[in-house]
């Protein structure tokens, strides 16, 4: 038992390092004073600085925040009151729904990226950060509905049907009883679609337009010229805020759940 578990130990922490252990690479060199890559030649910020005098890399970053609030707020509304209507209601076809609703989690992101583009073209409307946003919002609805919806089935209904004895309407009781014991879990989906559409790359290349240059595609065409150390420290910054901002909403999820 005791040789088991030093296997499973050691091919846990193997499986942490092969996950991490390129990142950490990739946040040290970020600091390195020499132009290549491979070399350590001393610590520096000046690749730090030069992002700083960037105006085209601060445009990206404030188009990439601006189609994330967006979408996040379209998916945050929009979720909700999915995850509320499926989980309180019943009506005929409602699996098919609950399905149509998850798919965007289990296609391939090439192919909605496609179809996106595909939908955008046949009615004819412009690709620009609209429709960017409006694909964020897209594939971020499903992420906001399940985590909203676990946490919906694991409160009693008796306790809004108490409020509703007491003399509440129906939006009473959801407004001063439900929502606010679902809110750790709004602002867990919250927290992590803002990270998905801020990371995200292959829909974001098939919708966007002339002007609508976000942050990953940004750091797309600094990679075309090959590995610089701008592109290491502005990787790291994205790296980071990523994993603060999931950590942060696992720690409300956890909450979540209790």
């Amino acid at each position: 038992m005791t040789g088991q578990r030093r296997w499973l130990r050691s091919a846990s922490l193997a499986n942490l390092l092969f996950l991490y252990a390129p990142i950490a690479v990739l946040v040290v060199f970020s600091f390195n004073a020499s132009r290549l890559s491979a070399r350590w030649q001393g610590f520096t910020l000046q690749w730090y600085q030069m992002l700083a005098s960037d105006e085209a890399l601060f445009a990206a970053v404030q188009n990439s925040l601006l189609v994330a609030v967006v979408s996040t707020m379209i998916a945050t509304i929009l979720g909700v009151s999915a995850a509320v209507g499926l989980e309180r209601s019943h009506f005929p076809g409602q699996r098919l729904v609950d399905g149509a609703l998850l798919l965007p989690l289990v296609i391939p992101e090439v192919m909605m990226g496609v179809a996106l583009l595909l939908f955008f073209v046949m009615i004819q409307v412009p690709l620009s950060l609209v429709t960017v946003t409006i694909g964020h919002a897209a594939f971020n609805v499903p992420v906001v509905m399940v985590i909203v919806r676990a946490r919906l089935r694991k409160l009693d209904p008796a306790l809004e049907e108490a409020a509703r004895d007491l003399g509440a309407t129906a939006w009473q009781a959801f407004r001063r009883v439900t929502l606010p014991l679902l809110s750790p879990a709004i602002i867990g989906g919250v927290l992590m679609a803002f990270t998905v559409s801020l990371d995200d790359f292959i829909v974001t290349f098939f919708t966007a337009g002339p002007g609508s240059t976000t942050l990953p595609l940004k750091v797309y065409s600094m990679i075309k010229s090959g590995v610089s150390p701008e592109i290491n420290a502005l990787s790291a910054i994205l790296v980071l805020v990523s994993m603060a901002l999931i950590a942060l909403s696992l720690v409300m999820q956890r909450v979540n759940g209790k």
